[in-house]
Order: C-alpha cells, then sequence, then structure tokens
C-alpha cells in the first residue's frame, strides 16, 4: 500500500484534507492517527489571521459550505502549539505536511522561510494557492497558469522539501503543467468549488461572505473527473481531494489518476472515517489482483 507522492514515501495512500482534520492530536482519542500515510495540517500564514465572522459554515444536500478564512495562529503559533505533536507522529511513521497560505508573494515566501525555522520535522510543504492576492483585487493567487508558476517560482528556492500545491478547481491540466514546470514535486486537487447560499426570508447570504466553498460528495464526481484531466497532462504524482467518503470513492480517484487522497468533510460527521477508508481501500486493492497499489493508478479504462 506504500506510495511515493512527490518524495513524501507514505506507508499508504491515505491523507487528510486540511481545515478538516485539526492538527491531528484532535483525532487520537478516536483512533491512532499514526494509522495513516499523512496528515495535512491547517493551513498557516508567517503571522496570525483572525479568518472570515461568523457565520462560517453552513449545510447543504450532500455538502457543506464554508467561509472560515483560513483563521490560524501562524507559524511560530502552530509550532508552539503542536509542534513536539507532530514531530512525534513523523516518528510514529506517519507523514506530516504543513500547509502554507499566504495573500501576497512576499507572505508565502516568509511562511515557507518560517516553516523551514521552525517545523523541521515536516516531510513536505503544500501551497495553498486558492488564496486571495490582496494586491491584485482578490483574485486567487493561483488564478491562472502565469500566477501559479509565480508563486511556485518564489517558493522552490526556499526550501529542498518535496513541495505540493493545493489547486483551485479550474483550469487544473493548464495550470498543473505550470506548476511542474516551476518545480512543483506533486499537486493535491480539488480545492472547494465556489458557492453561494441565499436565506430566502430575509434575503440575505446564509454566511458572513456572499460565496464559499463547497464541498462534500456533491462534488465528488467533479473531483474525479479534473484529477482524470490533470493525471493526463503531467508527470508528477497527484492528491485527489473532493468528496471521498468510502473505500470506493479513494479507488475512483486512484484509477483516475491519484497517487494518494485526502480525507476531508468526511472526517466532520464521522471522526474515524479515514481509517475507515483505508481498511476499504486495502480491501479494493486485494480484490483487483495486484501486489502493489500502484499498479491501479490511473488504471481506468476510457
Amino acid at each position: 500500500m506504500a506510495v511515493d507522492l512527490g518524495g513524501i514515501r507514505m506507508k499508504n495512500p491515505i491523507n487528510t484534507a486540511s481545515g478538516t482534520f485539526g492538527n491531528g492530536w484532535q483525532f487520537e482519542g478516536f483512533f491512532d492517527v499514526s494509522t495513516l500515510g499523512a496528515i495535512t495540517t491547517k493551513g498557516c500564514s508567517a503571522e496570525p489571521w483572525d479568518g472570515n465572522p461568523a457565520p462560517r459554515m453552513v449545510e447543504r444536500t450532500s455538502a457543506i459550505m464554508n467561509s472560515v478564512g483560513l483563521q490560524n495562529p501562524g507559524v511560530a503559533g502552530l509550532v508552539e502549539s503542536c509542534g513536539d505533536y507532530l514531530k512525534g507522529l513523523e516518528g510514529r511513521g506517519c507523514r506530516v505536511i504543513c500547509q502554507v497560505a499566504g495573500h501576497s508573494l512576499e507572505e508565502y515566501a516568509r511562511a515557507v522561510e518560517l516553516l523551514e525555522e521552525l517545523a523541521p520535522f515536516a516531510s513536505g510543504l503544500e501551497l495553498n494557492i486558492s488564496c486571495p492576492n490582496v494586491s491584485q483585487g482578490g483574485a486567487a493567487m493561483g488564478a491562472t497558469p502565469a500566477a501559479a508558476a509565480e508563486v511556485m517560482r518564489t517558493v522552490r528556492p526556499l526550501t529542498s522539501r518535496p513541495v505540493v500545491v493545493k489547486m483551485a478547481p479550474h483550469d487544473v491540466a493548464e495550470i498543473g503543467r505550470a506548476l511542474e514546470s516551476e518545480g512543483a514535486d506533486a499537486l493535491s486537487l480539488i480545492n472547494t468549488i465556489p458557492a453561494m447560499a441565499i436565506d430566502v426570508r430575509t434575503r440575505k447570504s446564509r454566511l458572513s461572505r456572499p460565496t464559499a466553498g463547497l464541498s462534500g460528495p456533491a462534488i465528488h464526481p467533479i473531483a474525479v473527473r479534473m484529477v482524470w484531466e490533470c493525471a493526463r497532462a503531467v508527470s508528477i504524482p497527484i492528491c485527489g481531494i473532493g468528496g471521498i467518503e468510502s473505500g470506493e470513492d479513494a479507488a475512483e480517484m486512484i484509477l483516475a489518476g491519484a497517487t494518494a487522497v485526502s480525507v476531508g468533510t468526511a472526517s466532520l460527521h464521522d471522526p474515524t472515517a479515514a481509517p475507515r477508508i483505508l481498511a476499504e481501500l486495502e480491501e479494493w486493492a486485494a480484490s483487483q489482483g495486484v501486489s502493489d497499489i500502484n499498479e491501479l493508478i490511473g488504471a481506468v479504462q476510457c
């Protein structure tokens, strides 16, 4: 079941999606987190961010919407509060991937520099390029191939660790190629899909912002399609994300071309979702008559 996500060597393909799993320790009362291949920490910026005002989450049919705004304590705060646990988790065989957030190229660079200094325990970094660029009118930092490439070009010289880039759900093939050309080691997709929910009684948004990110089972078929499109365009590994609720959902991602998968929204309603999905994925892989799950990556027959 071991896989290699761009230099992050995982004992199995199950990762956790940033923002849905805390920083790992919150789930230790439900199961042994070290049984997973990796966890991805909540997005962290160079300095603390307050996030968006409440309400920040709302349930929809087969999905949830969130507009948390990447509230986080900053890199120093993350390491102070969770560093010992995360270092221990690495020692127990579960890879730790620290997600990096920023509103500008300078903020990304500073966050990576701080992680290099303060978090040597992390096996890799994940760049969230869906953050808004405040200096350019609020468009996502990775909204275009050129913009995504610029973020990667800025960060690549600052770390020798594997860099995974979390992509927005659009133009994934073209943007994926741009990121690969600038030295990305792997890609993770998709991030939440922009959506809207209106309270028809008050005629106002159900959240504090007009739009928010949609995640959960409702987006799974879209995510599978985008993983397949991106996998055909790049040669670096992909971590598939989007509405994974079962081993079969994870298997779909792998057949579409994903090397690993991240469990996200499922952990919010079932804290034991990740190990359950791992067990179901192992059972599926065994049923396919292969000795190595890597033989199934991209094995869809179209």
